[in-house]
């Protein structure tokens, strides 16, 4: 109230309601879901910024169903265009943790520049990669009766990430542990698969996340992401003095 400049009665003017009203707002009493709306809209908050007991989805604990998007059977059903949104639309933060995943690199003809660029605008892009030479690699592949191509598709991507290497807010990472899912991220918006037995990459399910809270699924993988990204080493290498 006081950054919008409004005192008890000039909020109720506002709000359209009596400034007694206000003052039980203002000794804890929640309103109504609409006024709620009104008064975050005129101070320029949001709801649950001003009254957090309203959204029980914020708990610890609380069913988080709210934060899936959308759902499909396999990656590959996700829409072409759901994925460029988000990472045409990303400006803060872009994490992607996976085995290989080249598909997210050729999402566009120009996605090497668009990374650049965000990141020289200010966003940072964290990419990790299974170590194409690790224990884990080899044993994936033979899960997935690849054949012997997952080290291969490995290098092939760390190959289109080379007009990266040395780009200020953008790291690229090898990692050598079991990975249950794989996670994109792009600011508040995620795509998650869980691996399936035997399956591969695309044939994975798929969640579409949206954070809306520090306690939900989102937060969950976001936070498996900096686990695993602790873990990494760095790509390319630094050179030997």
């Amino acid at each position: 109230m006081l950054r919008a400049q409004l005192d008890a009665a000039g909020l109720a003017a506002a709000a359209g309601v009596d400034v007694k009203t206000v003052n039980r707002w203002l000794a804890g009493r929640v309103p109504h879901q609409r006024t709620r709306l009104t008064v975050a809209d005129l101070l320029g908050e949001t709801e649950a910024a001003l009254w957090p007991q309203a959204r029980p989805d914020l708990a610890a604990g609380a069913e988080a169903t709210a934060e899936v998007v959308g759902a499909w059977a396999h990656r590959a059903d996700i829409p072409h265009s759901l994925w460029t949104s988000l990472l045409s639309g990303a400006t803060e933060r872009i994490d992607v943790l996976g085995y290989a995943y080249p598909f997210v690199l050729e999402l566009l003809p120009d996605t090497m520049q668009r990374l650049t660029d965000k990141a020289t605008a200010g966003a940072r892009i964290r990419l990790a990669f299974a170590d194409p030479d690790s224990a884990h690699v080899a044993e994936r592949d033979t899960l997935e009766q690849i054949g012997g191509t997952l080290p291969g598709r490995i290098r092939n991507a760390l190959n289109f990430c080379e007009p990266l290497h040395r780009v200020d807010g953008i790291e690229i990472g090898l990692h050598t542990v079991h990975l249950y899912n794989s996670v994109f991220r792009f600011d508040n918006q995620m795509i998650v698969t869980p691996h399936l037995y035997r399956a591969r990459g695309y044939q994975h399910p798929a969640l579409h996340l949206r954070e809306l809270s520090p306690y939900g699924i989102f937060a969950s993988f976001a936070d498996q992401f900096e686990q695993v990204w602790q873990t990494t080493t760095a790509y390319p290498p630094e050179p030997s003095p």
